[in-house]
């Protein structure tokens, strides 16, 4: 081989490793960054999806591990699915639930005091949160309801319309900075939700499942024509950490849950 075929050779061969790179990198970083979450695995009946909670809203993740360990998800329908937005489940009282009847006003009796963590936790895609008793005070949580943002892309003129919407209702508190603008504009989300709902983990592995759950026939109220159950939904790793503690029993309330489309 010739010098010049080496030099060739080896500049393609740098190119051609260049994304490997990048992706085992990224796969470090991601599987570093799971060390230490809890991940939960919930089985429906459309495929599996894990969730890793983060560390950082631990009233959420706590209560969270709780309702799972009690098997208060098992039996529960994706009540409100809407495409290029979200998917929504969490409400007991669709477990003996008819078709058609209308879901999503019952949560359990009590809050969950709002852990807005941004700019370090958004709705990009991918990202869970909570959902919120209307006019709940101070952005408390619904103690059960949840909801998994699929979202769209956006492109820089959207994005800016949608910051200044933020901005005049925050105060000005809410910015993107370039990573969360680079998101949202890749890989989508709902970035007009940033600073009023409590985002309290992402799904790691069964983003088609959320996909398929979203795109299925619904009626008029945004509910599925055929049921999509929580099968199952068990801790796949859990911690040695102090738990949410709550004094009051999982009894059931009639409030109308809120998670804005706009």
């Amino acid at each position: 081989m010739t010098m010049k075929n080496k030099i060739l050779f080896a500049v393609l061969f740098a190119i051609i490793s260049l994304p490997i790179f990048a992706q085992n990198n990224n796969s470090d970083s991601i599987a570093k960054s799971l060390n230490d979450r809890c991940i939960v695995s919930i089985e429906t009946s459309l495929g599996n999806i894990r969730i890793a909670l983060y560390n950082e809203t631990p009233k959420h993740r706590d209560n969270f591990l709780k309702l799972v360990k009690e098997g208060f998800y098992n039996g529960i329908l994706f009540h409100r699915v809407i495409p290029n937005f979200m998917v929504q489940t969490g409400d007991p009282s669709s477990k003996t639930a008819v078709s058609g009847q209308l879901l999503g006003n019952v949560s359990l009796d009590y809050t969950i005091p709002a852990e807005i963590r941004f700019p370090q936790y958004y709705h990009k895609r991918g990202a869970v949160a909570a959902a919120q008793e209307e006019n709940a005070k101070d952005h408390a949580s619904s103690s059960c309801q949840f909801y998994i943002v699929t979202g769209k892309t956006f492109g820089p003129k959207m994005l800016d319309t949608k910051l200044n919407e933020l901005t005049e209702k925050s105060g000005g508190t809410i910015i993107f900075n370039e990573k969360i603008q680079n998101d949202y504009q890749t890989i989508g989300g709902t970035p007009h939700l940033d600073g009023l709902y409590t985002v309290f983990g992402e799904v790691v592995d069964g983003m088609d499942v959320v996909d398929k759950i979203q795109n299925v026939e619904r009626d008029n109220n945004n509910r599925p024509i055929n049921d999509i159950k929580i099968v199952k939904a068990t801790i796949v790793k859990d911690l040695p950490i102090k738990k949410y503690s709550t004094t009051q029993k999982n009894k059931m309330s009639k409030n109308k849950i809120s998670t804005s489309k706009r």
